[in-house]
């Protein structure tokens, strides 16, 4: 074998790549094996700062975007009861007009406020809110707080006698207790 033909076979494979740990580039492959260690440093130097920068506003895009959400909720939260004052607004106006043409009769009065609230148990009950009057009924401690015991009488054991204070129910959930009296045993 000749020696330019020794030279060739050696050669006619792939050259090794030196920097196998590196990221692949955009940069052709003859630039970086032409390339002096100083333009390689330069080279990547400039691509440490550009992933740098990306980092960075990537960071900042995500800042923005927290504060973005907690402002929402804030907001979400300040005006969380706004659809259901506005619909109790009307039940305000009735109790005023109710109050300014009263005057001395009480029967109107009455049958106004009979309306009244008949309009604001309508507009809670759309909202969920249920009134727990458990006059009679067998006692539920998870829906009553008995406020004492009294002989029963012709009351079955353990039923509610008298109830001091309706109890509210929020979409199932207890709102209130309602405060009532048990028949002893």
């Amino acid at each position: 074998m000749s020696p330019s033909a020794a030279a060739d076979s050696h050669c006619a494979g792939p050259l090794p790549r030196m920097n196998q740990d590196l990221p692949e580039t955009d940069a052709p492959q003859a630039d970086i094996v032409d390339a002096t260690p100083e333009t390689e440093v330069e080279r990547l130097s400039n691509e440490l700062a550009r992933l740098r920068e990306d980092s960075l506003r990537e960071r900042a895009e995500l800042e923005n975007q927290r504060k973005r959400l907690v402002r929402d909720i804030d907001t979400a939260r300040k005006f969380a009861n706004e659809r259901i004052l506005g619909d109790l607004l009307p039940v305000i106006d009735s109790l005023e007009a109710g109050l300014a043409v009263a005057g001395s009769e009480a029967g109107a009065l009455r049958e106004g406020m009979e309306l009244t609230l008949k309009q604001l148990l309508k507009v809670a009950g759309d909202y969920g809110l249920v009134a727990v009057d458990p006059s009679g009924q067998p006692f539920n401690p998870e829906h009553h707080q008995a406020m004492s015991l009294v002989p029963g009488g012709d009351v079955a054991p353990n039923h509610v006698v008298q109830v001091y204070q309706k109890g509210w129910l929020l979409n199932e959930r207890l709102l209130r207790p309602a405060l009532v009296v048990v028949a002893q045993e």
